[in-house]
């Protein structure tokens, strides 16, 4: 069977985990929840024990709804007196898209209306309405003209896990805490020794959620007490009972094991008496150490749950200063040198953030450096208000995630360690001297910058290539990219090159060591700020070896639009510089156009276009990572709803299945693609079917720009001319930066013949 586990967005990865961990068949994430194959038992499971499902929903029809009379239709034609008892309650929950219905309330209405009906024709008797606690809680989401009928078989919102009864200003939701806590490998480092500290803890939140996890309690536990979820026919209550049995028998052992390694610190001496009425609630009195103080204040010394690791909870001595003392050279003056190494531990924190709480960026970097002081070899997983925030803390991003708290949408950073060693020079010691060959490179990187200089600043260019090859013994490209923030910040992007056979690999190690030497002097960037992609030989001759896994995304600037970039985890970044150009015009030419932009990539030719007004967009690629990139460009802007279509396709097929008719067309397609869901491509073999077909869905003075970067291209020039008009502009589309290897790509402007 199937049936849906909702999220938050952002969390559907980590659900489609746990899911598959507690014993589902399959599990598939999608847009705010997760498909789920398995058992009843297994959806009993996971309303049970998900930390971080909302619902849990059972599916019992699907069925056409055009409209409200489709809809009540659809509803009543169920066997409702096999789901639902004499005299049990109901509750109806909606969410509706589309022109047939619109109101969310409405179509709750009108469902709750068959139910009653169909109940009352049936037995005799109406069903009442209970909002807070029914027996049958329905759902409904109706999407593209269907709608899907639900049993809701957690009873309600799956995040109320039962113990909050305080709460600050701006609640964190349980189920977010837990995918906080699950980027930060909270359950790893508790099984490893260590502590978890929330220096902003608000109402506990994250400690509370993160001690019962380490105790293994179920969160459905105290959700649910005593009771089931659900009086729905279908719920099998003998499964359940069993499954809370064992569930007891586990928080049992778990919180007699629980070690007190939890420590909470508030400025608000109201949020930490919120925090304490919540940890008694949850059954955790005496397990977390609160304490009322500012962030600033945060020492090794200040943080008892630090202390209490570091001395295996012996009690504090009288007078022992904050700071742990170093062993002298005859092994006398402290006892710390007879205890192991301590083991680590997590900080956590959600800081203020949106309207309703005060975004400080100054409060964001009070935090970094105070963790920087305290628990400098700690891994921390903080979620902030945006990407800006997350930088104000002054902390090296291992990843980033983009969630939502509600509708506000955050971004989650993990960083382990909070501070890494320095690399390179002490503090005060000079720069070591550049090599002969780093110094020659570093020359002409400068030479280059000067060349471009007043370009750049005319035309607003912030990211662009510095240098490509221009030394034939130091191959490669490096790109600049600057990120669109308050305060900006200079990334680089290197691509080695293929090196002939003859080169010694130890020589291309050295060249490839002096030329990012000479890179970071001139751009003044440090380590992580430098994405390195390298060649690595194997089978097959000479390869891009293994990329970092970052998943870090930087918003750069071109012309008026704002776009995501990923420098680190794949070997394009998301934006192709070299169409600077091209897209510039696109969005000169789009006002009031119907825009299609095919191979679409992640999406910068689309934005462009609806920077510059187009009527409406359509981007057509076939993998859904490049779609979700240009939804999230498109959302950068400012973008979405159904003005800005995607569509997962061949872009070929779909082309010759298409009726609409475009104003604008960009086709930037790839030199040879296959893909398990689509037939191979050929841009040499292919270009005159595709085109043909994109000319095909030209308005009557639309124009179609066509590019491609196959360096061995030749246009089937009187093929095309029997059906379209065709003038290369190559020229026009090659940027000052590229102007050194001008066949980068080809650029022709096709209109109808």
């Amino acid at each position: 069977m199937k049936f849906f586990a909702s999220c938050g967005k952002g969390l559907e990865y980590l659900l489609a985990d746990e899911l598959l961990a507690l014993g589902c068949s399959r599990a598939t994430a999608t847009m705010a929840g997760v498909n789920v194959e398995g058992s009843p038992l297994d959806a009993q499971r996971a309303v049970l024990w998900s930390r971080l499902a909302s619902r849990v929903l059972w599916p019992i029809a699907e069925f056409e709804c055009a409209d409200e009379q489709a809809l009540y239709a659809g509803v009543a034609a169920l066997p409702w007196p096999e789901h639902l008892a004499d005299g049990d309650t109901i509750a109806v929950d909606a969410h509706v898209s589309g022109t047939g219905l619109t109101h969310a309330r409405f179509a709750a209405q009108r469902v709750k209306d068959a139910v009653v009906d169909v109940m009352r024709d049936a037995t005799g008797v109406r069903p009442s309405v209970d909002v807070d606690t029914p027996d049958l809680r329905v759902n409904l989401v109706v999407r593209k003209g269907r709608a899907i009928v639900s049993i809701d078989l957690g009873g309600g919102p799956l995040h109320r896990r039962g113990w909050r009864q305080q709460q600050g200003e701006a609640p964190l939701k349980e189920n977010l805490a837990a995918a906080v806590l699950l980027r930060g490998q909270w359950p790893q480092v508790y099984a490893d020794g260590g502590g978890l500290l929330d220096p902003m803890c608000g109402s506990g939140t994250l400690l509370i959620e993160g001690a019962l996890m380490a105790a293994d309690v179920a969160p459905g536990l105290l959700r649910h007490g005593g009771f089931v979820p659900t009086r729905w026919k279908g719920f099998d209550e003998a499964a359940w009972e069993a499954l809370r049995d064992d569930a007891r028998q586990r928080e049992t052992d778990g919180r007699a094991a629980l070690r007190p390694v939890f420590f909470g610190r508030d400025n608000d001496p109201q949020a930490i008496r919120a925090a304490q009425d919540n940890e008694v609630l949850a059954g955790l009195a005496g397990a977390i150490r609160w304490e009322a103080a500012a962030v600033e204040g945060l020492r090794l010394g200040s943080i008892p749950l630090v202390r209490r690791i570091l001395d295996d909870e012996a009690p504090e001595v009288p007078g022992r200063p904050d700071e742990l003392s170093e062993p002298d050279e005859a092994g006398t003056g402290s006892r710390a040198r007879h205890k192991p190494r301590p083991p680590g531990g997590l900080v956590v924190c959600n800081p203020p953030y949106d309207l309703r709480l005060a975004a400080d960026p100054a409060l964001y970097r009070a935090l970094g450096d105070a963790l920087k002081r305290a628990v400098p070899d700690w891994r921390a997983s903080l979620l902030c208000g945006d990407a800006e925030l997350a930088h104000a803390t002054g902390l090296r991003a291992l990843k980033k995630y983009q969630l939502f708290n509600g509708a506000i949408e955050c971004t989650l950073i993990t960083v382990d360690p909070i501070a890494p060693p320095q690399r390179g020079k002490k503090p005060g010691e000079p720069a070591p001297a550049l090599s002969d060959g780093a110094q020659m490179v570093a020359n002409r990187l400068r030479k280059n910058l000067r060349k471009l200089k007043a370009w750049r600043q005319r035309d607003g260019v912030t990211c662009f290539r510095a240098y490509d090859a221009d030394l034939p013994e130091y191959s490669a490209a490096i790109d600049v990219y600057e990120t669109d923030e308050a305060t900006p910040r200079t990334f680089l992007h290197v691509q080695e090159y293929a090196a002939p056979d003859d080169i010694p690999e130890p020589v291309q190690r050295r060249r490839l060591n002096e030329l990012l030497a000479a890179a970071r002097e001139v751009f003044a960037v440090p380590h992580e700020q430098v994405a390195l992609k390298t060649r690595a030989r194997g089978k097959g001759g000479s390869k891009y070896g293994r990329f970092d896994q970052r998943g870090e995304f930087i918003t750069v600037r071109e012309g008026d639009a704002r776009l995501r970039v990923n420098l680190f985890d794949y070997l394009d970044t998301g934006l192709f510089l070299d169409h600077r150009p091209m897209r510039l015009k696109i969005a000169a030419e789009a006002e009031d156009t119907r825009f299609l932009n095919l191979f679409g990539y992640t999406g910068a030719a689309t934005v462009q276009a609806a920077v510059g007004r187009a009527r409406q967009t359509t981007t057509v690629d076939l993998s859904p990572t490049y779609l979700q990139w240009c939804a999230d460009n498109l959302a950068e802007n400012g973008f979405g709803g159904t003005r800005h279509r995607l569509v997962q396709a061949d872009a070929v097929a779909w082309l010759e299945n298409d009726t609409a008719e475009y104003d604008l067309i960009f086709c930037d397609p790839p030199t040879f693609s296959n893909s398990k869901r689509a037939d191979d491509f050929d841009i040499q073999a292919s270009h005159v079917r595709l085109l043909r077909a994109a000319v095909a869905r030209l308005s009557r003075d639309g124009v179609l720009y066509f590019s491609n970067n196959f360096r061995r291209f030749k246009l089937g020039e009187a093929a095309v001319a029997e059906f379209a008009r065709c003038e290369e502009i190559s020229a026009q589309t090659i940027p000052p930066d590229f102007a050194r290897h001008a066949r980068i790509h080809r650029c022709w402007r096709l209109s109808r013949g």
